[in-house]
């Protein structure tokens, strides 16, 4: 199995995916032939990256990654949680805006980026990994790197915020490189 299709439609996930999963040959969704929207509808991560990577899979017939990941702030009872990229309504920025104003003069700003990765095949198997990376909430934004709440996550691995970390650096320590190395041991 060298052909996967990543069922995502943010391209910032898939080239991260295909630089951490680099021993398989990944293709977007679309450039597989996959055209339409998945609704989100699981309570976790793990129900979305599955509802996700089995609507694709169904329709192509091709062997299908997907991950569904995001923030968990421990003050807010882990939101945004699954609901991370739609926060706001307004997109990432929005999202950053958003969060800044709910933690307004809070002190306990822990939080950590989780993710759920799912792959199924056309035979029906599923398998799964989890992955998780701890951190706090800055004050405000540090670096451009990176994408969606990266420049406010400060990683306690790199000593630094995502959006000052390099790719490499970011990679070898995330919530989704960790979820990928937890699914490659299950299958």
């Amino acid at each position: 199995m060298t052909r996967i299709v990543v069922a995502s439609g943010n391209k910032h996930k898939i080239e991260e995916i295909k630089s951490i999963f680099s021993q398989a040959e990944l293709v977007s969704m679309t450039e597989a032939g996959f055209v339409g929207d998945i609704e989100e509808t699981g309570k976790t991560f793990k129900e979305n990256a599955y509802i996700k990577a089995k609507t694709v899979c169904d329709a192509l017939r091709l062997p299908t990654l997907a991950d569904d990941s995001g923030l968990c702030v421990d003050v807010l009872g882990g939101a945004p949680g699954i609901f991370s990229a739609r926060f706001s309504g307004e997109g990432d920025a929005g999202n950053r805006a958003l969060l800044l104003k709910r933690l307004k003069g809070l002190d306990d700003r822990r939080a950590h980026f989780e993710c759920a990765v799912c792959l199924c095949l056309p035979d029906g198997k599923a398998f799964f990994g989890v992955g998780r990376t701890c951190g706090k909430i800055l004050e405000q934004e540090q670096g451009d790197n990176g994408f969606g709440y990266d420049s406010l996550f400060y990683s306690d691995d790199l000593k630094k915020s995502f959006g000052l970390a390099s790719e490499q650096e970011k990679n070898s320590v995330s919530h989704r490189f960790r979820a990928l190395e937890d699914l490659r041991k299950n299958i």
